[in-house]
């Protein structure tokens, strides 16, 4: 009898525990990228694989950031240039620049980014909101600011809505039909 009222006695704190992470919220992950000087954030659930770069097959009449389109596994996939997206300049293409392949409103899209950092945990204390900008990016598609210590050292990740920013008009890779469904 005894171990059961020792296991009652822990029943009631991972109920307190859980009610204080719901209300935090939990962590998430985000994979971390390269554009220029600037590092980003997406929800790790949204990508499906990185890939090394391969020159695209060039679409006629297509916006400018998209590079044209690649066949994966027989999907075919737009790939777009984040830094052009961005109105980044000097594009160059190495051995670290990577496409990323998002799952995005039952589409299959690829982003160039300069370099992938690594995937990390932030909690939600790590997360601050968004400050009002004019900048490269639509400040609609950022979600917060991450902040990641190492040591004394203190890294910002810029946080996106890699799915809204995708499925905007402007960009035109994702019709009304295919988001509804």
């Amino acid at each position: 009898m005894s171990a059961h009222p020792s296991a009652d006695n822990r029943a009631p704190a991972t109920p307190a525990g859980t009610t204080a992470a719901a209300q935090t919220g939990s962590p998430r992950e985000y994979l971390s990228f390269k554009l220029g000087n600037e590092e980003y954030g997406i929800d790790i659930l949204r990508v499906q694989e990185i890939r090394g770069y391969e020159p695209p097959t060039r679409i006629a009449n297509t916006q400018h950031f998209i590079k044209g389109v690649v066949n994966l596994r027989g999907v075919i996939v737009p790939i777009v240039d984040m830094r052009l997206r961005f109105g980044l300049p000097d594009v160059q293409y190495n051995s670290f620049t990577v496409v990323i392949i998002l799952n995005i409103g039952h589409r299959t899209v690829g982003m160039v980014v300069d370099s992938v950092s690594d995937v990390l945990e932030l909690a939600p204390g790590q997360i601050k909101p968004a400050p009002e900008f004019n900048g490269a990016i639509d400040a609609a598609y950022i979600t917060g600011l991450g902040t990641i210590k190492h040591g004394d050292d203190e890294r910002m990740l810029i946080l996106m809505d890699i799915e809204q920013m995708m499925m905007a008009p402007d960009m035109g890779l994702i019709d009304a039909d295919t988001a509804m469904h």
